[in-house]
C-alpha cells in the first residue's frame, strides 16, 4: 500500500469462550497506547488525524530516521494543526494514489486557487529539518515511512445489550454500555451485513449478526492441546 504499518489489536472476548482466559479487560487504550510507544521510543500522536473514536482506533503517522522515530504532524504545536485544517480543507477530496498525469494538475489547481498552502508547507518543512537534527540527520539517514496503529475490539457481552438500545433508539444509563454504545456510534469500519444489505459496525457483525458464522469457526478452528519439548504429561500448553 505504499507505506510500513505497526498494528496492534487488543483482543475481546468474541467467539468461542474457551478461547479466552486472560483478563482483556485490563486492556484499556490509554495503557495499550503507553505500551505501543515504549516499544517505539517515542511519543505517539494520534489526535493529529483521528478515524472513529479514540477508544477504538488510534493512528500516528510519521517516519524513522536512523533509530529514531518522528511525527509528521505534532498535535502539540498549532502550527502544525494549522498545516493539518489546511490539508484536510483544501487537498481532502484527492486521491493521491491517481496517476501522475491526473494527480499533478489537481494539485496544481488548488495551489493556484489556495496560494496560502505553499508558505504553510515550506514553515512546516523547515519545522521539520529542524525537529529530526537539521540537513545533516537527513543525509546520514534514510528516511523510513511508519505508522503505528491500535485497533482495540469490544466484547460481544456489551455490544450485543448495546446494539439492542441503539436499534431502539434508546441510551443505556450503564457506564460501560454507554461507552460501547458511543464507540458503536462513532465507528468507522462498517460492514455490509449479506442479508439485510445494512452497513453495521464490524464488531456488530461478529458479535451479533454472526452466530451461524462463529459456530463454523469453532468447528473449522477446534482447541488443540499439545505437550512442548521438556514439559511432563501433566504441564500443557494450550494453542
Amino acid at each position: 500500500m505504499g507505506f510500513n504499518m505497526f498494528s496492534f489489536q487488543p483482543a475481546a472476548y468474541v467467539g468461542d469462550e474457551r478461547r479466552w482466559s486472560e483478563d482483556f479487560g485490563t486492556l484499556d487504550p490509554d495503557r495499550v497506547w503507553r505500551r505501543i510507544e515504549e516499544g517505539a521510543g517515542a511519543r505517539l500522536p494520534y489526535r493529529v488525524f483521528q478515524v472513529g473514536d479514540e477508544r477504538c482506533n488510534r493512528t500516528a503517522w510519521g517516519f524513522f530516521l536512523g533509530a529514531q522515530w518522528h511525527p509528521v504532524l505534532d498535535d502539540n504545536d498549532p502550527a502544525d494543526m494549522e498545516v493539518r485544517d489546511a490539508y484536510v480543507r483544501y487537498f481532502g477530496g484527492i486521491h493521491f494514489n491517481a496517476p501522475s498525469h491526473l494527480l499533478v494538475p489537481r494539485l496544481s489547481r488548488v495551489v493556484a486557487a489556495h496560494p496560502r498552502v505553499i508558505p504553510l508547507a515550506v514553515r512546516w518543512l523547515g519545522r521539520m529539518i529542524r525537529r529530526v537534527g537539521g540537513p545533516t540527520a537527513l543525509m546520514r539517514h534514510r528516511i523510513v515511512p511508519v505508522i503505528f496503529v491500535m485497533h482495540r475490539f469490544m466484547h460481544a457481552a456489551d455490544v450485543t445489550p448495546a446494539w439492542e438500545l441503539l436499534e431502539r433508539g434508546e441510551m443505556s444509563d450503564d457506564p460501560r454500555i454507554r461507552e460501547t454504545q458511543e464507540r458503536l456510534q462513532a465507528c468507522s469500519y462498517a460492514m455490509a451485513h449479506p442479508e439485510s444489505g445494512r452497513l453495521v459496525p464490524a464488531c456488530v457483525q461478529h458479535s451479533v449478526l454472526d452466530p451461524a458464522e462463529n459456530l463454523q469457526l469453532s468447528r473449522e478452528l477446534p482447541i488443540v492441546r499439545i505437550r512442548s519439548r521438556g514439559e511432563t504429561p501433566t504441564a500443557r500448553s494450550r494453542i
